[in-house]
C-alpha cells in the first residue's frame, strides 16, 4: 500500500513538472535558443569546437539553475496560497511521501533538462566528448543544484505567486549575467569580475567548464557552493519559522 502511494505521489509530482510552462520555457527552450545564437550566428572568434563545447556546459547549468530558482520556488508560492499545501496535510498521505515525491520530480526535471539540452547541442553544432565527460559533467550539475534548490525553497516561503516571479526572475537573470554563463566574465570590467567569481552560478558553471577541459573542478567551487547552501538554508528555516509563529 505505501510502495504504491508513493508511486503515485511521484507520477503526480512529474506530470505537474512536464505541464509547468516556466519549466518548458525557461529551463528547456530559452537555453537551447540562446546556445545557438551564441555558437551559430555570433561570430566570437577563437576555437569554435571549444567554444561549442564550453557555452554547451554554460547553457546546460543556465537551465538546471533556472529550475530550481524559479519552477521549484513558484509552485511552492502556488501549492501554499491555493490551499494545497494545507489539503496535503489532512491527507492520509504521510508528509515524508508528499517531500520525496518533490524531490523525485525536481530531479526527473533536472536530467531531462540535461538529455534535452545535450542532445540539442550535439545536433546543432557535433560537440563530441568523451563518454566519462558526459557523465562526469552530468553528474556535476546535479549535484551543483542543491544551493540553487534552497534559493527556491527559500523564495517558496514568500506569500504571492507575482512577487514570487518577479524575485525569481530577478535572481535567476542577475546571477546567470554576472556569472558567465551568458558570456564569458573576462569580457567584464574589472570590478563585475571580481563580483561574479563569489556567486554561485559562476562557481557552478565552471565546476563543468573544468570538467570540459579534462580538469577536476577547483576545491574553491565546492566550498563556495557549500557555504551559499548553508546561508539559503539557513534563512528559508529562519523564514518558515518566523511564518509559523505570525
Amino acid at each position: 500500500m505505501a510502495t504504491k502511494m508513493l508511486i503515485k505521489q511521484c507520477k503526480i509530482e512529474l506530470l505537474r513538472v512536464i505541464r509547468n510552462p516556466y519549466y518548458v520555457f525557461w529551463s528547456l527552450l530559452m537555453p537551447v535558443i540562446f546556445y545557438f545564437i551564441f555558437t551559430r550566428i555570433i561570430d566570437t572568434g577563437g576555437d569554435m569546437k571549444e567554444w561549442a563545447a564550453h557555452y554547451l556546459m554554460s547553457m546546460t547549468t543556465f537551465s538546471v539553475m533556472g529550475s530550481s530558482i524559479m519552477t521549484l520556488g513558484i509552485r511552492l508560492v502556488q501549492e501554499r496560497t491555493e490551499g494545497w499545501t494545507r489539503f496535503m496535510q489532512v491527507t492520509p498521505l504521510p508528509g515524508w511521501m508528499y517531500s520525496f515525491g518533490k524531490m523525485f520530480g525536481q530531479t526527473v526535471m533536472h536530467l531531462i533538462s540535461i538529455g534535452f539540452i545535450f542532445g540539442a547541442c550535439v545536433l546543432i553544432n557535433g560537440v563530441s566528448l568523451p563518454p566519462l565527460t558526459w557523465v562526469y559533467s552530468a553528474l556535476w550539475i546535479l549535484a551543483g543544484s542543491v544551493p540553487f534548490l534552497a534559493i527556491g525553497t527559500m523564495i517558496g516561503n514568500m506569500k504571492r505567486v507575482d512577487t514570487a516571479s518577479g524575485v525569481s526572475n530577478a535572481i535567476y537573470l542577475i546571477m546567470a549575467l554576472l556569472g558567465g554563463m551568458w558570456m564569458p566574465i573576462e569580457t567584464f570590467p574589472s570590478v563585475m569580475q571580481q563580483i561574479g567569481k563569489w556567486l554561485p552560478s559562476y562557481n557552478y558553471g565552471n565546476g563543468a567548464w573544468d570538467i570540459v577541459n579534462g580538469q577536476t573542478p577547483d576545491l574553491r567551487h565546492f566550498l563556495i557552493l557549500l557555504g551559499y547552501l548553508l546561508v539559503f538554508m539557513v534563512l528559508s528555516t529562519y523564514i518558515r519559522k518566523k511564518q509559523e509563529v505570525v
